[in-house]
């Protein structure tokens, strides 16, 4: 599936109009159910949607049992529809929509913030070097102008990038990649478009990721929980320079 249509617009230019194609990114909205019932639905660009359903379930420990991945139906229409089969109890209490564009979901009573003790270091010159890496990747943005990205990056490469019209659904479809792939955590930097949130950085926190970095600012929250949780909170990566938030020890000036 596309993760966009062409659609004929009109732009004003001076004092004409003129009718050309244009690219437009997809919304659609994903249910997702366990055995049958639906638990949550969302909005999102229906790009990796099992890796965004594997981000979401495994943060936010929403099946208290066993289930598999490979079991998970995936039914494509004017609606996604997910249906997981799984063992155990499924509970959603205390889920919240996300601030801002499109509105995650996360469960912040029931994440579990331990200190990252992970000695990765980075220098500064490769942050910015990575950036322009991720934006050159960012296709469905190049052609639309109104999806957000997220990627992982081990310092040398991206290895994996997602985009969404949701900021959030970003970041759990890269975690959900990294999950599946079984691929870990340990030193790896998050690259996000949008801004840092305290729920964007609580789920990077949540699987241990030591270096979060934005084009972007964080808010109040997002810095505190990053210095509690031991992340290294990076924003405004353009321009050649950045902000260091939080736990500047990993990153080196060059």
């Amino acid at each position: 599936m596309n993760g966009f249509i062409k659609k004929n617009i009109y732009r004003t230019e001076k004092d004409s109009l003129k009718e050309f194609e244009d690219s437009i990114a997809i919304e659609k909205r994903v249910k997702i159910l366990v055995n049958g019932s639906e638990i949550l639905s969302l909005y999102c660009t229906p790009l990796m949607i099992r890796e965004l359903v594997i981000g979401i379930m495994m943060t936010e420990s929403i099946i208290k049992g066993s289930w598999c991945s490979e079991r998970m139906s995936i039914v494509y229409g004017d609606e996604v529809e997910v249906d997981i089969a799984a063992e155990g109890e499924v509970s959603t209490e205390g889920a919240v929509v996300t601030s801002g564009c499109i509105g995650g979901i996360t469960f912040p009573k029931r994440l579990s913030l331990k200190k990252i003790d992970d000695p990765f270091r980075i220098s500064s010159g490769r942050i910015l070097s990575l950036f322009k890496e991720f934006q050159r990747a960012s296709e469905l943005f190049n052609l639309t102008g109104c999806v957000h990205s997220a990627a992982i990056s081990d310092g040398e490469d991206i290895l994996c990038l997602a985009e969404d019209i949701g900021r959030h659904n970003a970041v759990d479809k890269v975690i959900g990649y990294m999950l599946l792939e079984n691929m870990p955590f340990k030193g790896k930097i998050m690259l996000a478009s949008g801004r840092l949130s305290s729920e964007i950085v609580s789920k990077c926190a949540k699987w241990g990721i030591p270096v979060v970095a934005s084009r972007t600012s964080p808010t109040s929250l997002a810095v505190e929980i990053a210095e509690k949780a031991g992340v290294t909170l990076v924003g405004f990566v353009r321009a050649g320079r950045m902000n260091i938030y939080a736990n500047h020890e990993r990153v080196i000036v060059s």
